[in-house]
């Protein structure tokens, strides 16, 4: 009698996870945006390999995935920014970029000139400028991240200074909801929402 309940929970069990497989919950992916086509609803994401440790995403995927935004516009919130900026690791003083012609991740060192603090929009140094600055003839580039309210500028090798000033930009972190792959159901712009 026992093996036979046990047999039943087994099959119940398998039964219960085959629904949930082919029945009705979706699944939630994350990316950090490098194009965004909004003629066509396209977003093209560098997905996070470090999806289990929510706060702390590793965007390293490759391939770069393309999603289509979801056909209800209130399902979507703010639209996108991409940008070729994947990571910039001020301690560890290297930035990731996107390499559009190689389809590849590529880290570079940097060296810090200057990081200001606590720089808030109305910064005299951050109002009414757009950013990033790639100052190539003193070699230097700056940025502003205003969730840390942070003004950098480094400078790196010279060879990247010639890059388009979309390599420098920070795409902002997007996640959403599926049930197939290539179209969102849900889509949320984690760096453009405000949480409190």
């Amino acid at each position: 009698m026992q093996a036979q309940t046990r047999w039943l929970t087994l099959v119940a069990a398998w039964a219960g996870a085959w629904a949930l497989g082919c029945g009705g919950f979706g699944k939630v992916n994350q990316g950090r945006a490098i194009a965004y086509d909004p003629q066509n609803g396209l977003v093209t994401l560098i997905l996070d390999s470090n999806y289990r440790e929510p706060g702390r995403p590793r965007y390293d995927v490759l391939p770069p995935v393309t999603v289509r935004a979801p056909e209800d516009p209130a399902a979507m919130g703010p639209a996108p920014q991409a940008g070729g900026l994947i990571e910039l690791d001020i301690g560890n003083r290297r930035a990731v970029i996107f390499e559009a012609a190689s389809q590849s991740l590529k880290a570079i060192p940097l060296e810090m000139v200057e990081l200001v603090e606590n720089a808030g929009r109305d910064h005299p140094r951050v109002a009414r400028v757009r950013f990033p600055v790639v100052d190539r003839v003193n070699k230097v580039i700056t940025l502003y991240l205003a969730k840390k309210r942070q003004l950098i500028t480094f400078a790196v090798p010279e060879e990247y200074l010639g890059l388009p000033d979309s390599t420098w930009v920070m795409g902002d972190e997007v996640r959403y909801y599926f049930k197939d792959p290539g179209q969102a159901l849900r889509m949320m712009n984690v760096t453009k929402t405000e949480v409190s």
